[in-house]
């Protein structure tokens, strides 16, 4: 199985429109970073973990031919707002399987009140199967299954997913004892690290390398990422041997 960095920064991304800030100005790639979202592939199958407003700059670059599937953490539009991208794919492929909670998939019918129309529908318009997903009920993409992690963000519920011995958490501040558990005996752990500083509804750095010295992956990389975290360059040399600072278009194979 081969994960894809799509984006690995914050909501406004990096650079940041209008920044002074050095990392906005930094001519480091790795320091260029779209929003959040990863694409797991595997032989005859590939997902995508949310869809934000740079799917399509991110599908271009990776080169995705088919998408089987859309797994959505929640509902914050940097984690959705790319949904009316998808058409390529369902000009050739149909309909598109998107997993998400119920909260999230309202939320989405709201918001993209055209893609699930059910009368006079825009002929253009991008195709959807929607399948609610629970906590603590696995469910199949292809042929593996994905496991739910629920974790808060915040007072916002998300949900993580752990796909064989990998695992994806974004936008994590809290998780219980009973979630952590089902995270035991990964060989890569992915979860957010904002910046330095606390934050009301992200780890900061300290917190996520807290909890990844809990979980106790053999790797660990760290998303969702803000400019006021630093230089990726100099911030990658504060960290521990097996935790690695993620960045956009970075393929790992698990």
């Amino acid at each position: 199985m081969k994960v894809w960095f799509l984006g690995t920064g914050t909501s406004q991304g990096i650079p940041v429109i209008g920044s002074d800030h050095p990392v906005s100005k930094s001519a480091d790639s790795r320091d260029k970073r779209l929003r959040v979202s990863v694409w797991v592939h595997w032989e005859g199958h590939s997902y995508v973990i949310d869809c934000g407003p740079d799917f399509r700059q991110q599908m271009l670059t990776c080169g995705a031919q088919r998408v089987d599937g859309i797994l959505f953490t929640h509902e914050h539009a940097d984690h959705t707002a790319g949904m009316d991208d998808i058409r390529p794919y369902n000009f050739r492929q149909g309909a598109i399987p998107i997993f998400a909670h119920e909260r999230v998939l309202r939320n989405l019918e709201k918001r993209f009140d055209y893609i699930f129309a059910t009368e006079n529908r825009y002929p253009g318009a991008p195709s959807v199967a929607t399948v609610e997903i629970f906590n603590n009920k696995p469910f199949a993409i292809g042929d593996k299954m994905a496991i739910p992690i629920e974790v808060w963000h915040a007072k916002l519920q998300v949900f993580g997913f752990r796909i064989d011995d990998f695992a994806y958490l974004t936008d994590v501040k809290i998780i219980f004892e009973a979630e952590v558990e089902k995270l035991k005996g990964l060989k890569v752990l992915v979860v957010n690290a904002l910046r330095e500083e606390a934050h009301e509804s992200h780890f900061n750095l300290q917190e996520a390398l807290d909890f990844i010295n809990l979980v106790q992956p053999e790797r660990a990389y760290l998303t969702h990422i803000s400019h006021t975290m630093g230089f990726h360059a100099e911030v990658e040399k504060k960290l521990p041997p097996n935790v690695f600072l993620a960045y956009d278009n970075l393929e790992i194979s698990i």
